[in-house]
């Protein structure tokens, strides 16, 4: 069999070779997937397509367990700190969360729970339900008080020392408040533009004739993630706080008191967030939520869970890259039928040449969408999308929307199959494809003002 029929065979068919052939795709896919999120800050498919890939992957490895790879997805978290940064060795790792999608996956999450703490079903489960902010994880250390390093998530073991670019946002105190201060603190959250400031900072850059960000998400690592703090300081960056990691002494006896703890020390905490007594009432809150995502100042997708009781947290553990003790409830992707008007390249900074299809604007999920990626030309080709075509958009995991079909039925006559440049469209320069690669990327190196 093919890799492309392997790839697109359901998992409860798969031959031994199969799975053994698809789990090396799917490792080395997301790896690359997981290099242009975390390193690159552009993210290369939605999140959905991303979250797709790594369910699959996971249900491959629990069909066949004795065939999970060493460099396997699941056994890892972010990616690899950049050279550019000076590294810092997380004193706790900053884990990732398990995914759930439907209401379904959420109550058989309470169930497990329940079950590793052999629990009965009258005994009270509180859980804290937090919107999952779209941003940059972060690790704020604070020493007698004082803040003295942050670090962004990296690979979970291994993150960026940008500390110096942490001192100018005004969500991270540099002392701490209160008289009961811990002799080291280190707090996790996450670093978030938004959305009003994301788009008015959007517009001139466009008048500036600079590129634009595809989201809050990209303009917000992007900002912090630079060599000069002064850059940092002119972007809207905002932090929410939500975790812990190491401390010198415990602060709480629940993630709830927690929560309290760190509004007065000083940090920000979602407003939104909610002790909830059971599963069905966490559930109510993740559709109140959904219901009016939009309308927040803010970018999320989805609501993170978590057991309130510490005593309980640290029974349950954590298993692979994930905390027994809470995951993620993501929200499903939202879509719309228009017209695709055009097709042009954007040329990223790593020289990747990326179709764009410019759109009839339309509402999805209360934004207007004029513009959608089409990832490569292996998409393009696979989708056969082409100018004039009416169009399924979704914005998924609110990174920039993307095409999930073309409506055949309504292809208007003479629309053209669209050609993918070989020549870089900024400098002219050669646009090659290394085999085995998806990406198409301009050999102009320094000389492309995209690059440079």
């Amino acid at each position: 069999m093919s890799a492309t029929a392997a790839k697109e065979k359901p998992v409860a068919q798969l031959k031994p070779d199969e799975a053994k052939e698809e789990l090396a795709r799917l490792a080395k896919e997301i790896a690359a997937h997981d290099q242009a999120y975390y390193e690159q800050d552009d993210p290369s498919v939605s999140d959905a397509e991303y979250d797709g890939l790594r369910k699959r992957n996971a249900a491959i490895e629990a069909r066949f367990p004795d065939m999970v790879r060493k460099d396997s997805p699941s056994k890892r978290v972010g990616a690899k700190a950049a050279e550019k940064f000076a590294k810092v060795t997380h004193a706790r790792s900053m884990l990732s969360l398990d995914n759930a999608f439907e209401d379904a996956d959420v109550r058989d999450f309470d169930a497990r729970v329940r079950r590793f703490l052999k629990l009965d079903a009258a005994e009270k489960l509180e859980l804290v339900a937090e919107p999952k902010i779209d941003g940059l994880s972060i690790s704020l250390r604070y020493e007698d008080g004082k803040f003295v390093q942050g670090a962004t998530r990296g690979d979970g073991e291994v993150g960026e020392d940008v500390t110096a670019n942490l001192r100018t946002l005004d969500d991270v105190p540099p002392l701490l408040k209160g008289r009961k201060v811990p002799a080291v603190l280190e707090v996790r959250g996450e670093v978030y533009m938004p959305r009003a400031d994301f788009a008015k900072m959007n517009e001139a850059r466009a008048a500036a004739g600079e590129p634009v960000f595809a989201n809050p998400r990209n303009a917000a690592a992007g900002g912090l993630r630079q060599l000069d703090p002064a850059i940092t300081a002119t972007r809207p960056l905002r932090f929410f706080g939500y975790a812990s990691g190491e401390t010198s002494e415990a602060l709480a006896d629940t993630h709830w008191e927690f929560l309290a703890r760190l509004r007065g020390f000083g940090f920000p905490v979602n407003p939104l967030a909610r002790l909830c007594a059971n599963v069905e009432e966490v559930l109510a809150f993740y559709h109140e939520v959904e219901a009016r995502r939009d309308a927040l100042p803010y970018e999320i997708d989805g609501v993170v869970y978590k057991v309130n009781r510490y005593d309980w947290q640290q029974r349950l553990g954590m298993v692979s890259r994930a905390p027994r003790w809470a995951t993620a409830h993501k929200f499903a992707a939202q879509q719309a039928r228009t017209r695709l008007n055009d097709i042009w390249i954007s040329v990223g900074r790593t020289g990747t040449l990326t179709p764009v299809a410019e759109l009839e604007p339309v509402n999805v999920g209360g934004v207007t969408v004029s513009r959608a990626t089409l990832h490569n030309e292996d998409e393009i080709a696979r989708k056969d999308a082409r100018v004039g075509d009416l169009v399924v958009v979704q914005r998924a995991g609110d990174v920039i929307p993307q095409i999930v079909e073309v409506v055949l039925a309504e292809r208007p006559k003479g629309a053209k199959a669209f050609v993918f440049p070989d020549k870089c469209p900024v400098c002219g320069s050669h646009a090659v494809r290394v085999e085995g690669e998806a990406a198409r990327r301009c050999t102009g190196g320094l000389i492309c003002k995209a690059q440079a």
